[in-house]
């Protein structure tokens, strides 16, 4: 077994067993001097924990985050980097999981963030932690400390990935890594830095036609609800086998059934190649291999530019994007970062 052969391979510690608290992620980025810290920015995920922070998209400022979390995480930021005695730029990933905060990891350097939560508010974290290394007081710096009110605009970030260069990756997403990049969208909503965001990082965001969803077991209590707001905005449904049974049964009738692979021709893999699905929403099943159809379906979408989603967050922000109506381009505020920030003096 796996136990046995990891015994094996490090007798004193032969594995480490991880549990996900399922609950909402946040980051923090603060420059610290000792003594006193500055928090430029929270930013809250909006992928759930278990999707690696680069991975996920990101909102500045938290849009649904309490003040009363808010001030715990400032409390418990500022408390880490005087007990570690941290001078310069700090990262804490925090997690808030049933009504209660949890550290997740403290990382005392520069993080992805950083350069993100500088553009768009306007401080210089690099140049402020770097004076604060030499010796001086962020007090002195002319920034302030603790944590600055929010910008009157919104900020979503998202990843960029290369999955047409990598061929063997499996482009869902999971604790690993594999973002290549990030792109940044500002607006005055949260859906339109959204939409800005997402059509940076390569999203296209067809108004009608067909989705295909094939959904994991555990995913299907977050996915259905959203297959009927699909639905609602006219899209026509195909879904393999246990899917449309799911749907069937959460009152959405109007399903069309595909086979999976093996199961007959022509199969969900044939229809994806001849271009049947204007969007594919397949979350995968843990423990797959490079042969699964999941695997080989969400491939395929990578080949065919067909825009392929597969975490239930990432699902409802893009639908968001889609009942908004910003497909076309249309019903967002365009401004330079230079304006954004003059609006906030």
């Amino acid at each position: 077994t796996y136990l046995r052969l990891a015994a094996k391979v490090s007798p004193r510690h032969p594995i480490l067993i991880d549990r996900y608290l399922m609950g909402k992620e946040v980051e923090v980025d603060a420059v610290a001097d000792g003594k006193d810290i500055l928090i430029p920015g929270i930013m809250e995920h909006i992928e759930r924990a278990g999707i690696h922070s680069g991975d996920s998209m990101a909102a500045f400022p938290p849009k649904s985050i309490s003040d009363k979390h808010l001030k715990t995480l400032v409390d418990y930021t500022g408390r880490i980097v005087r007990a570690l005695e941290i001078k310069g730029l700090v990262n804490i990933q925090f997690v808030i999981y049933k009504d209660k905060a949890y550290v997740l990891e403290v990382n005392p350097r520069a993080s992805r963030t950083v350069p993100i939560l500088s553009k768009v508010t306007g401080i210089p974290m690099v140049k402020l932690a770097v004076e604060v290394m030499l010796g001086a007081e962020l007090k002195k710096l002319g920034y302030g400390t603790g944590l600055k009110v929010p910008p009157p605009y919104m900020t979503v970030k998202a990843p960029v990935f290369s999955f047409e260069k990598l061929s063997q990756v499996d482009i869902s997403l999971g604790p690993e890594m594999k973002s290549t990049g990030e792109v940044l969208g500002i607006d005055s909503t949260f859906i339109g830095a959204l939409y800005k965001t997402m059509l940076s990082g390569g999203y296209s965001f067809p108004k009608e036609g067909t989705i295909l969803l094939s959904i994991a077991e555990q995913d299907k209590k977050y996915i259905l609800p959203l297959a009927r707001r699909f639905s609602e905005l006219g899209f026509k449904l195909c879904a393999t086998g246990g899917t449309a049974e799911s749907l069937k049964k959460y009152g959405i009738h109007q399903v069309e059934v595909v086979d999976k692979i093996g199961e007959g021709r022509p199969n969900v893999l044939d229809l994806i190649q001849d271009a049947q699905f204007d969007i594919v929403i397949n979350t995968p099943t843990y423990g797959q291999k490079l042969s699964s159809t999941g695997h080989q379906m969400r491939r395929s979408c990578v080949e065919l530019k067909i825009p392929c989603l597969t975490a239930p967050d990432t699902v409802e922000a893009f639908l968001q994007v889609l009942e908004k109506g910003y497909g076309d381009g249309n019903g967002f505020a365009v401004k330079t970062l230079r304006e954004h920030l003059e609006s906030e003096r």
